[in-house]
C-alpha cells in the first residue's frame, strides 16, 4: 500500500484509504472522514434521483448538483488532509513567537477548510429533503442513509471548525479575540447545528415510511 503521505479520496480504493484512516499519522484524519461522508451522501442523493421521474427541470437540476457534489467533496476531503498535515506540524514546533504564529495561521486554514465542506452540506440538506418527499418511494431508506451521512458530515464539519477555532487559544488568543476576528468561522459553527436540527426533523418527518417496524 502508498504511505499515507500520498494517499487521497480521490486516487485510492476504498481498502487502502480506510487503511490510511487507521493509521496514527492524522492524514487522513476526521475532517477528510467528513469530506468522505458527504461524498456518501451526494452519491445516495444522485443514485434515488436516477431511479425517479418527475416533470420539469428541478429533478435534473438535483442529480446534476449531486453528481458535482460527489467529485467536490472527495476532493474538499484532500483539502482537509493538507491542513491537517500544516496543523500537526504546527504544535511539533519549539515553544516561541514561530510556533505561536504557526499555530494560528494552520488553526484558521483548517477552519476555512472545515468551514468550506461544511457550506456545501449544508447546500445539499434541501436536495435530500425534496427526495424523501418525491423521490421513488421504494428507495426511501437509501435517502434516510443519505441523511445519515449528510448529518455526520455537518457534525463534522461543526465540531472541526469549532476544535479549530479554539486551538487558537494555544497562541495567546482569548475567546472573545477569536470571535471578534473571525466572525464568519464564529458564526459558522451556529449556522451548522442549525443544520443538524433541520435534518433531523426531515428524518423525523418520513421515519415512518423509512422504517415502518421501529416501535412495534
Amino acid at each position: 500500500m502508498e504511505s499515507s503521505q500520498e494517499i487521497t479520496t480521490q486516487g485510492s480504493t476504498v481498502e487502502d484509504w480506510t487503511k490510511a484512516l487507521a493509521e496514527s499519522s492524522g492524514s487522513p484524519g476526521g475532517g477528510a472522514g467528513t469530506g468522505v461522508m458527504l461524498a456518501i451522501a451526494a452519491s445516495l442523493a444522485s443514485m434515488v434521483a436516477g431511479y425517479t421521474e418527475a416533470p420539469g427541470q428541478q429533478l435534473a437540476d438535483l442529480h446534476a448538483r449531486a453528481r458535482s457534489l460527489r467529485e467536490t467533496a472527495l476532493k474538499l476531503a484532500d483539502d482537509d488532509a493538507t491542513a491537517s498535515k500544516a496543523f500537526g506540524a504546527a504544535f511539533r514546533l519549539d515553544p516561541g513567537p514561530e510556533r505561536e504564529e504557526a499555530i494560528h495561521r494552520a488553526s484558521v486554514d483548517a477552519a476555512k477548510a472545515s468551514a468550506v465542506l461544511g457550506d456545501h452540506a449544508i447546500e445539499a440538506i434541501e436536495d435530500l429533503g425534496w427526495l424523501a418527499t418525491n423521490g421513488n418511494p421504494a428507495l426511501i431508506a437509501d435517502v434516510v442513509v443519505g441523511f445519515g451521512a449528510l448529518r455526520a458530515a455537518i457534525a463534522g464539519a461543526r465540531t472541526n471548525v469549532s476544535f479549530d477555532l479554539g486551538s487558537l487559544r494555544s497562541a495567546g488568543a482569548t475567546l472573545d479575540e477569536i470571535k471578534e476576528k473571525h466572525p464568519e468561522l464564529w458564526a459558522m459553527v451556529g449556522r451548522l447545528s442549525d443544520a443538524l436540527d433541520r435534518i433531523d426533523q426531515l428524518v423525523a418527518a418520513v421515519d415512518g415510511k423509512a422504517a415502518p417496524t421501529d416501535g412495534h
